[in-house]
């Protein structure tokens, strides 16, 4: 059985947030601007909190079965409210998108490479 590669975003919108956590975010908003997104294991938070309070984990991760992706994408969700916990953070409406990427569409080289034998 082949390894699948899971890509789950987290969206969700901060809450409540005291002064010094807004001060706080925003002083390390660089570090997390979307410009630098990136899915990894670890996940990668960005957000743009001087313009608005909502943020985006990215999350790298894989499995067996399609079915993993349920697993994965709870693993996500999961990691993403503990960071936020860990910070004290307030949050709602988190959400979660995840994809398989063994079954997105290839892009029009991919195409091209597979059809000619060196895909």
């Amino acid at each position: 059985m082949s390894t699948r590669t899971f890509r789950v975003t987290v969206r969700g919108v901060f809450d409540a947030l005291t002064a010094e956590q807004r001060a706080g975010l925003l002083a390390r908003a660089a570090e997390h601007d979307v410009l630098r997104a990136a899915f990894t294991p670890g996940g990668h938070l960005t957000y743009d909190i001087a313009a608005r309070p909502a943020f985006t984990f990215r999350f790298l991760d894989s499995g067996e079965a399609e079915e993993d992706i349920l697993d994965a994408t709870e693993r996500a969700e999961e990691a993403a409210r503990a960071w936020l916990g860990e910070r004290g953070y307030g949050y709602k409406n988190l959400r979660s998108q995840a994809e398989d990427l063994s079954q997105a569409p290839l892009g029009k080289r991919q195409r091209r490479a597979a059809a000619q034998g060196n895909g």
